[in-house]
């Protein structure tokens, strides 16, 4: 189908549709790009076939908002959008953000908290017994009774709160298309129970075969090493049928869907997208800004960063597009009016791990981190074809840079031994600054997070530097540090604001540790515990002792003084309470 796909009563009729087969409901606004989920399930679907409507950021207040495209034949698909949507809403310190970059005009209050729930009960309110079926980060992250940081407690899978009849986690594509098929042909939702890549519901575990469970909802719910070691098996285990008892019924999870073939992953990045945001908006929507010239060409990661939620939804079993693939998107870029030869992104999770493959025979291996302590054995990179693809890019006609902002791994970057890639990003890749993150100074902290040592991002910066200056061009790399990251004393934040003292650099903005559903810090946030060791992990959760470590990743700063002074007191490291050059006090006096 050319052209938007219908979002009221008007375009079904000029598109001569009688009733949908699908209505989607998502919690953004509707922009057509394949960066945008939303848009990548709604085409994926009608390219096989259905009929799709999109309701977008529909007013939830009233039940009849959720009328508008009419009942569908088939069900409902709810989205939250491309955030959690008390990530979208909240900041890290529980603050009402002030923007929505996913709204027109940046506008916030156009969804409501925990949207996939309010959605789900008033589709249920309108109309019944019509199957919903839940997807996205949100609904993902969530699919086991899980730690909510809003509420500062457990609570239960969203598929059980929110009544909805499946839940589509990790990328949904080959999900969706067979549950559209098991509909379609006459099944009833709640006997679509085979599907790879959903959770069900289910009153007992009567036609459920060789499954492992997991400890219940009240179990969990009550000891916190029993949630360690339920988290641990869900983020481990994905071969088996995994179960877990709630008040109401049993959550019952099926094993991942099977990643796409190169050619499948091309099929979707081939769809009709217009790659803009729905004409209907007056105002322009800010998340497209930075991805509309972007280019997908990864799924997956094998980073297993502790803080990030990429690995436990979309895994690490990686695919990447194939060349013709990327170009002819890039190619369709120059018919665009607004295109001025700059492609801000080619990437995924991580853009450098285009290629790379792993190649145990036994399969991707489930409880051994790829790239840290050191890489595997069986992981081998494929910068060399990513470096190719670029060339290829910078080639065509009409192109005038290709740059790479979706994130380097630089301990991925060093395994290339012929130093190529950095050669290559020093010379093409990079417009003056190239960031990158290692997170944190502290060994202790970064072996927490899954990120490799200090020495490894140095390793890197010499690599870069090196190179940038052979081409004649001053580049530096702009770190990204976090505090307050379970595991990270006051010791260890003194540890990174000495290492920032030392090497020049002190960031504009401190970012804070925000446990979000789904990632092992979360987990170690709750419970004190590292699931994959059993040990215990200190937790920073004062709002004071938060404070201080944001002061001192900002200790040049004036106004952090006070509270960088009492950090160092407590730590007994007034050995560091002057202005000097070893000193991290500024703008007052020693006391």
């Amino acid at each position: 189908m050319q052209g938007f796909l219908p979002v009221n009563k008007k375009d079904m009729r000029e598109q001569d549709i009688e009733q949908l087969d699908f209505v989607l409901v998502t919690g953004d606004a509707y922009v057509d790009h394949p960066s945008f989920a939303h848009a990548v399930i709604s085409r994926y679907l009608v390219g096989h076939g259905y009929s799709v409507g999109i309701l977008a950021q529909p007013n939830w207040k009233t039940g009849d908002a959720f009328k508008a495209l009419g009942r569908p034949r088939l069900g409902f698909l709810i989205s939250a959008g491309n955030m959690d949507s008390m990530v979208n809403l909240y900041t890290a310190a529980k603050k009402r953000r002030g923007r929505d970059l996913y709204s027109p005009g940046g506008k916030a209050g156009k969804r409501p908290a925990r949207t996939t729930q309010v959605y789900a009960k008033k589709i249920r309110e309108a109309y019944g017994d019509v199957p919903i079926i839940v997807g996205g980060i949100e609904a993902s992250l969530r699919r086991f009774a899980h730690y909510d940081y809003w509420e500062n407690k457990i609570l239960p899978s969203i598929l059980a709160s929110s009544g909805a009849d499946l839940l589509v986690y990790g990328m949904g594509e080959r999900a969706i298309v067979e549950i559209a098929e098991a509909l379609d042909g006459g099944l009833k939702v709640r006997d679509v129970t085979y599907v790879r890549g959903t959770v069900y519901k289910a009153e007992n575990l009567e036609r459920v075969y060789d499954y492992v469970e997991l400890p219940g909802e009240n179990k969990v719910n009550g000891e916190k090493h029993v949630f360690a070691e339920a988290f641990l098996t869900q983020m481990q285990n994905r071969r088996d049928v995994l179960v877990q008892q709630h008040k109401s019924c049993y959550i019952v999870q099926n094993p991942p869907a099977n990643k796409l073939t190169q050619k499948e992953l091309d099929f979707v990045y081939a769809l009709p997208y217009q790659r803009r945001a729905h004409p209907a908006y007056t105002q322009p929507v800010p998340a497209l800004d930075e991805v509309k010239f972007s280019i997908t060409a990864t799924r997956g990661c094998v980073g297993e960063c502790a803080f990030c939620a990429l690995y436990y939804h979309q895994g690490k079993e990686l695919v990447w597009r194939s060349e013709n693939s990327v170009l002819q998107e890039a190619e369709a870029f120059l018919a665009d009016k607004e295109f001025k030869g700059y492609i801000h992104d080619v990437g995924g999770p991580t853009a450098n791990l285009y290629g790379t493959k792993c190649t145990n025979p036994a399969g991707v291996c489930a409880k051994r981190r790829c790239l840290v302590p050191v890489p595997c054995k069986h992981l081998k990179e494929g910068q060399r074809a990513y470096v190719k693809l670029l060339g290829k890019l910078r080639g065509l006609q009409g192109v005038k840079k290709v740059f790479i902002r979706s994130g380097v791994r630089h301990d991925l970057a060093l395994m290339d031994k012929s130093g190529l890639f950095i050669r290559e990003l020093a010379k093409h890749h990079v417009s003056g600054q190239l960031k990158l993150a290692p997170e944190h100074a502290s060994r202790r902290v970064t072996e927490l997070m899954g990120k490799p040592p200090i020495e490894r991002y140095e390793q890197f910066c010499r690599a870069f530097e090196r190179e940038s200056k052979k081409v004649g061009k001053k580049q530096h790399v702009l770190p990204y540090y976090m505090c307050a990251h379970p595991g990270c004393t006051l010791d260890d934040a003194i540890v990174l604001a000495e290492y920032m003292r030392d090497s020049g650099f002190c960031p504009e903005q401190a970012q804070e540790f925000y446990p979000t559903p789904g990632t092992l810090a979360s987990c170690m946030y709750y419970t004190g515990l590292n699931p994959l060791t059993g040990r215990e992990v200190f937790v920073e959760k004062s709002v004071e002792g938060k404070a201080m470590q944001r002061a001192l990743m900002q200790y040049k700063n004036p106004g952090n003084a006070g509270m960088v002074g009492k950090a160092l007191r407590k730590a007994d490291r007034e050995d560091l309470a002057a202005n000097g050059k070893r000193g991290l006090l500024r703008g007052r006096k020693r006391q």
